[in-house]
C-alpha cells in the first residue's frame, strides 16, 4: 500500500540522519500529493504529481495515486490510464490491480453496451488478478465477489462462483467471509438470512472498526435504529478518532429522532471536515440525512434544498427525489 511505502520512506530518512536533505527533497511531491489526497484536495494532488512523474516517468507509486486521484474526481478514463501504468511497472502489486479494476468498472458502468460488456471483462479479470496476487488483499477479495454476485454469466458473473470465492475467504478470515455472505444475502433480497448473519457479526469481538462500520451500515438501510447504534459504539470503542463517526452518529440520532441539533452538527461537520471519498460514506448520503432531519423537523424548506444538494451529488438516486418531491408539496 502507498501508506506502507510512506513509512519506509520516512524511517530511511530518519535513519540517514541530517545530512540527508537532498534525498527528503526529492521524495517531498509524493509525501505532498498523499497529504493532499487525504485531504481531499485532488485537483492539487493531480498537478503535484504530474509535475513528479515528468522527473521519475518510472516510479509506479506516482501513477498509482495519481489513478487514485482521478477517480476520485470521477475523471474514471484518466484513472484506468494511470492505473494501467502503475500495474506495468509493478505487475505484482495486488492493490494497483484491484483499482484498475475498479476503474475499469467504472467505465463500464459509463459506456454503451458492448463497450460495458468488454470493460466488465477487464474489470473481473483485474480483482481476479489482485485476489490472486495478495490472499489477504480483502478489499481486493470482497470486490471479486461484489462483481461476481451482481454481474450476469456472460461477463463473468454468478451466484456459484461468488460462494465459491465466499466460502475461500472464511477459511482465511471468519469475518470476512461472513461480511461477505452477508453481504451476498443481502443482495439476493434473502433479508432474514442476512440479517442472522450481520448479528453474529455484530455480536462477534472482532477487533477492526471497518467490520463494525460495515454492520452498522447494514442495519441502517434494514431501519434497525439500535443495532445501528450498538454496531457505531463498537466501531467507535476501537477507533474513536475514525473520520466516518461523524457521520454515523448523526444518522443514529436522526432514525432515534433524538438531540436533533447535535445530529445538524455531526452532519454537518462531516460534510465541512472529511473529503467526499468513495471509501467513506459519500456527502450526498449525508445531505440525504439533513433533509431527513429536516423534514421531521418540519423544516420543509431547508429540507428541500438538503435533498436537491444530494441530486446534484448523486443524481440517480430514486428515493431522494421522491423525498425533494414529497417535501416541496408541503
Amino acid at each position: 500500500m502507498i501508506r506502507r511505502f510512506l513509512v519506509a520512506m520516512a524511517m530511511a530518512v530518519l535513519a540517514c540522519g541530517w545530512n540527508a536533505a537532498p534525498a527528503r527533497a526529492e521524495q517531498s511531491p509524493l509525501v505532498d500529493a498523499q497529504h493532499d489526497y487525504n485531504a481531499g484536495r485532488y485537483n492539487r494532488a493531480v498537478d503535484a504529481l504530474n509535475a513528479a512523474i515528468a522527473k521519475s516517468p518510472n516510479d509506479s507509486t506516482l501513477y498509482f495515486l495519481l489513478g487514485q486521484s482521478y477517480y476520485q474526481l470521477h475523471e474514471f478514463a484518466r484513472a484506468a490510464a494511470s492505473l494501467e501504468t502503475a500495474v506495468q511497472f509493478s505487475p505484482k502489486n495486488s492493490e494497483y490491480h484491484d483499482w484498475l479494476g475498479k476503474s475499469y468498472g467504472r467505465r463500464a458502468e459509463q459506456s454503451l453496451f458492448l463497450s460495458a460488456m468488454s470493460w466488465a471483462r477487464k474489470t473481473h479479470r483485474e480483482f481476479e488478478i489482485a485476489a490472486e496476487l495478495d490472499s489477504r488483499n480483502f478489499e481486493a477479495q470482497r470486490d471479486l465477489i461484489r462483481y461476481e454476485m451482481n454481474a450476469p454469466a456472460i461477463v463473468n458473473g454468478g451466484d456459484d462462483k461468488a460462494l465459491k470465492h465466499i466460502d475461500e475467504l472464511e477459511k482465511i478470515d471468519s469475518i470476512q467471509g461472513q461480511l461477505a455472505r452477508g453481504e451476498f444475502l443481502a443482495t439476493k433480497k434473502r433479508a432474514g438470512e442476512a440479517d442472522a448473519v450481520f448479528g453474529k457479526i455484530l455480536e462477534s469481538s472482532a477487533d477492526r472498526a471497518g467490520v463494525f462500520f460495515e454492520v452498522g451500515e447494514y442495519f441502517r438501510g434494514r431501519q434497525n435504529a439500535e443495532k445501528t447504534s450498538e454496531a457505531i459504539e463498537k466501531a467507535e470503542r476501537i477507533d474513536p478518532a475514525d473520520r466516518r463517526l461523524k457521520f454515523y452518529r448523526g444518522v443514529v440520532l436522526v432514525m432515534k429522532k433524538e438531540n436533533s441539533g447535535e445530529a445538524e452538527m455531526l452532519l454537518i461537520s462531516y460534510i465541512a471536515t472529511v473529503p467526499d471519498n468513495a471509501d467513506l460514506p459519500p456527502h450526498a448520503a449525508a445531505r440525504e440525512w439533513l433533509g431527513k432531519l429536516y423534514e421531521s423537523l418540519g423544516r420543509f424548506s431547508e429540507a428541500a434544498e438538503q435533498y436537491r444538494l444530494s441530486l446534484t451529488l448523486d443524481p440517480h438516486n430514486k428515493a431522494v427525489e421522491e423525498d425533494w418531491k414529497r417535501v416541496q408539496r408541503k
